[in-house]
């Protein structure tokens, strides 16, 4: 079984333009959000785990360590402490606390399709990523 390592490029989206307003991103930027298809690099170095997630537009990685808060700086220019908890092998939760508190849960559907799910206030957002082989 294969696990959230590996590149992984974005196949289809659903609310997330809804998504990026709730969490207090300005019109121009979600316009830009909602029209990239990031691709998304998951490294792991024992117990500690990386995301880059690049578009034509910007990069932005981070690493972390299951349960360990750290600060983030999100694409869209905010500045949360973020902690990630590994809930099964195949499925992370990441909640993100600042001015627009957010969760993102990473979930595996199959060896090759990563779902993640975005929620902030009474939004959700889907997007879902085919690995890249």
């Amino acid at each position: 079984m294969a696990g959230f390592a590996g590149k992984w490029k974005m196949e289809s989206q659903d609310n997330f333009e809804e998504y990026m307003k709730a969490i207090g991103v300005g019109l121009m930027m979600r316009k830009l959000g909602g029209s990239a298809k990031p691709v998304l690099t998951i490294s792991n170095n024992g117990d500690k785990f990386g995301i880059k997630s690049e578009t034509s537009v910007k990069t932005t990685e981070f690493d972390f360590k299951f349960g360990e808060e750290f600060t983030e700086h999100t694409a869209d220019g905010r500045k949360v402490q973020s902690t990630i908890l590994e809930e099964t092998p195949r499925k992370w939760v990441h909640e993100q606390k600042g001015e627009y508190p957010s969760t993102i849960i990473r979930e595996l559907q199959d060896d090759n399709t990563l779902l993640i799910t975005l929620k902030a206030k009474d939004v959700v957002a889907k997007r879902v990523y085919k690995r890249d082989s």
